[in-house]
């Protein structure tokens, strides 16, 4: 993956915004293109504005972003803050969450392992797994809690050892099968598979997917609203968090 020279790199770098958003035009053309750095070119994938005049963020097509002016000759690398009445607000983040439930919107159903459960559902979660983590099928265990109080869970497939690991081919099992959502049970139970990992199956796409938006680790628990939830988080605390009421 292609950085950005360490000199340009100042560490945790805390930019405060003490004004209110300002209106800009356009983002210049000089963003638009490809930076160079030290002769390296550094591809832009988008370039928004920020609430700080002639200051703009900008994403690399690797991923990479920080902050730049106008003409691309000052860089700076870290979160961007409101200081309001509510206290700081990382608008960093605010954008991370954004970029993160728009990635996953884009997974259709038909690629996911769903429960639903039987009620109204409420609200949903999307959850990367390994059937083969402890704390994945921990978390498992909780899904008929969380389908009973209305909350949908959505699995992706994010194999932690790797897509060559053992916890990649189950999932490739799991996909695989003519009843995802009976493999998954049996899977999180410990029990063996059938062997039907050939086939067209989505495990690979969701595993970069995982790694581009921040997923380090399973479970890893994405909200509707982007914000990333590592680790296993009991049904009871997941609905506080989902505003859902037991």
């Amino acid at each position: 993956m292609m950085r950005i020279p360490p000199l340009l790199a100042f560490g945790a770098f805390m930019l405060v915004a003490l004004t209110g958003p300002s209106v800009q035009a356009d983002p210049p053309d000089a963003l638009l293109e490809d930076i160079e750095v030290n002769g390296e070119p550094m591809p832009v994938e988008s370039v928004r504005d920020t609430p700080l005049p002639d200051i703009y963020h900008v994403r690399l097509e690797n991923g990479e972003t920080f902050y730049s002016d106008s003409e691309g000759k000052h860089f700076l690398v870290g979160d961007l803050y409101r200081n309001g009445e509510d206290g700081l607000v990382n608008l960093s983040e605010q954008g991370r969450n954004e970029e993160r439930a728009a990635r996953i919107a884009t997974v259709p159903e038909s690629e996911r392992v769903i429960f639903r459960g039987v009620h109204d559902t409420k609200a949903r979660v999307t959850v990367f797994t390994d059937a083969t983590c402890p704390y994945c099928r921990k978390f498992h265990e909780e899904v008929p809690r969380l389908n009973e109080m209305g909350i949908a869970v959505h699995y992706l497939a994010f194999p932690r050892g790797g897509l060559s690991s053992e916890g990649g081919r189950e999932l490739r099992q799991i996909w695989c099968a003519d009843n995802r959502t009976e493999a998954m049970n049996a899977a999180k139970r410990d029990e063996a598979l059938p062997d039907t990992e050939d086939c067209d199956n989505p495990v690979e796409d969701q595993y970069h997917l995982g790694m581009d938006i921040g997923v380090e680790g399973t479970p890893a628990i994405v909200l509707p609203d982007g914000r990333l939830v590592p680790g296993y988080v009991p049904a009871e605390r997941l609905a506080d968090m989902l505003g859902v009421s037991g």
